[in-house]
This record gives structure tokens, C-alpha cells and sequence, in this order.
């Protein structure tokens, strides 16, 4: 799994920040959480197709966050035949594609892009053989959700163990990774025997919101926790007043939750680097960084 950061500033994109974006690539799946302002192209500048683009998660629909969905549709529809993506929102996500597709004359324009939208709830919402997706609703001023992508376990087989049992391949092999007891030269050999499972990666990503429970329930045991970072401690009543989070308070999140990584984005324009945010997180959780544009994480 591969994390590209497409935009890790706020409400006003920057020099060396766009608005906000990341992309999860896990297998033929490209999961872009969010679709700030000039996502297209920054997608373009990092080497990755937008066709790699198969589902957009959208954490509320403050303009920062989602300016950038109607070009990257359009440029999919006018450029692609047969793709398809799946948008993923709040409530009322149905709604407002549908008025964005209306004042952007997307109707329009014949599109070979294939586009179904989901107003989602709390709880997993997404399932598939190799993952699954949850959201839970944070605290901002607009209706917000955090997002986890939840890696299945794996199961392997372990090669050593069915050389000296002296297994063939086939048949009885998958048996017992499905769970099941088989007999081998009048013995029975259990899955424990031969079968062992590594856990699948957590990454979960926090945007808009003031510190809840909410967020460290939802980043319980990631190995990644993407969190907003809005302003540095400094400016706590500002974040208060904003329903934004700090730096501490994003720190605060990662340590009651007791994730791996904490990695910071969504950082006011006011902040020419991010030393204090970062030093400001670390009094709190240590293995800490900010994000930047195009920066990239294996998970």
C-alpha cells in the first residue's frame, strides 16, 4: 500500500501546498480521499494516471476539499470510455454531486465515465475481498466523516512445515487454509499445523474536526494516523473557534489511540514551514511528522 499527499493545506492553497488530497494506492484500487482545488494536476505532476482513480472518499464538502471533483470528472468522461468510480460522502453527498453536475453542464457533455454516488453512515460501508472501509462523523462546523481503510488479515502457508509433512499441492492445501481439518497418510493435520495469518494494515484519515472521541474511536490501533493539523498550540482558541485541531490535540489523538505513525497535513496558510507544528506535536507523540505535497508512504 503506497500513500501519495496531493494537498496538505487548508482552506487556502499555498506555494508549495495545494488544497487537500491524498491518494491510497492498494492494488488495482486508488483511493483519493478528498479532492482539493488542482487535484488533477497534481496528480499529473506525480506520475499518476487519473484513471487510477477508483473511489473518492469526500469528508464533507467544504470547498477546500472537494473544488477539485468536477475537473477531475470531467477530464475522466472526456478522456476515458468504460471507467468507473465510486463516490463515498455524508449525508447529502447525492445531492450535491447532482448540483455540481447541473452548474458545471456535466449533463450535458457526452462522458464515458461511469459514476455512482453513496451517502454513507456511520459504520463500514465498503467491503471487499481484500479490505473494507469505515467512517465515522467527526465534530466540525459542517457534517464531517473520518475515514479507516482496513486491511484483511492474510493467511500463508507455511512451506517449510508442508515439506515435512510431505503435502502435494492441490486440493487439501486449500482446505486447510479455509479453516479445515484434512487427512494425509492416515494422519490429521490441522490448519494451525500448516496455516498462519500476518494482520492487515490500518490507515485512518481525520479531517475537519475538533477533538472527539469520535476520531481516537475511529484511529484505534492504526498503524497510520493521517490527521488534520490546522494550527500550531499557540492558536488553540482559534481552533476552538473553528472546530479545528491542533497540533497537540492531534497528538493527543494518535497517543489515546495508539496508532503507529502520526503523519500531519491541513495546515493553515499563516505557517511558512511547519517546525512548530511538527515540534509542537512531538511534546506529546514522538514518532511524528508533517506531510507535504507529494511526499509518499509505504504502509
Amino acid at each position: 500500500m503506497e500513500l501519495t499527499f496531493l494537498g496538505t493545506s487548508s482552506m487556502v492553497p499555498t506555494k508549495s501546498r495545494n488544497h487537500s488530497s491524498i491518494l491510497i494506492s492498494y492494488g488495482s484500487e486508488g483511493i483519493l480521499v478528498d479532492c482539493g482545488e488542482g487535484t488533477q494536476r497534481q496528480l499529473k505532476i506525480a506520475g499518476i494516471p487519473l484513471t487510477k482513480v477508483s473511489i473518492i472518499l469526500i469528508s464533507h464538502w467544504d470547498g477546500d476539499h472537494v473544488l477539485g471533483l468536477p475537473g477531475l470528472l470531467q477530464t475522466l468522461g472526456s478522456s476515458t470510455t468504460g471507467h468507473k468510480v465510486r463516490i463515498f460522502g455524508p449525508k447529502g453527498t447525492i445531492a450535491q454531486v447532482e448540483l455540481m453536475k447541473k452548474a458545471f453542464l456535466m449533463e450535458n457533455v457526452k462522458s464515458g465515465l461511469s459514476v455512482d454516488v453513496v451517502d454513507v453512515d456511520e459504520g463500514a460501508f465498503l467491503e471487499k475481498d481484500d479490505f473494507r472501509l469505515e467512517a465515522r462523523q467527526l465534530s466540525h462546523s459542517t457534517l464531517c466523516h473520518g475515514y479507516s481503510f482496513m486491511e484483511k488479515n492474510k493467511i500463508h502457508i507455511d512451506l517449510q512445515a508442508v515439506k515435512k509433512l510431505g503435502l502435494p499441492e492441490g486440493p487439501l492445501l486449500g482446505q486447510l487454509q479455509q479453516g479445515k481439518q484434512v487427512r494425509w497418510k492416515e494422519r490429521t493435520i490441522k490448519p494451525s499445523d500448516v496455516v498462519y495469518s500476518t494482520k492487515g494494515k490500518k490507515v485512518t484519515v481525520i479531517m475537519d474536526t475538533e477533538f472527539c472521541l469520535a476520531a481516537v474511536e475511529l484511529a484505534q490501533d492504526s498503524d497510520l494516523l493521517i490527521c488534520e493539523s490546522t494550527y500550531a498550540n499557540s492558536l488553540e482558541e482559534k481552533a476552538r473557534e473553528y472546530k479545528h485541531l491542533t497540533a497537540g490535540q492531534a497528538a493527543a489523538i494518535a497517543n489515546k489511540a495508539r496508532v503507529g505513525k502520526l503523519l500531519l497535513t491541513h495546515f493553515s496558510q499563516r505557517y511558512k514551514t511547519t517546525e512548530e507544528i511538527e515540534s509542537d506535536a512531538r511534546t506529546v507523540f514522538d514518532n511524528v511528522a508533517c506531510a507535504k505535497d507529494f511526499m509518499k508512504v509505504r504502509v
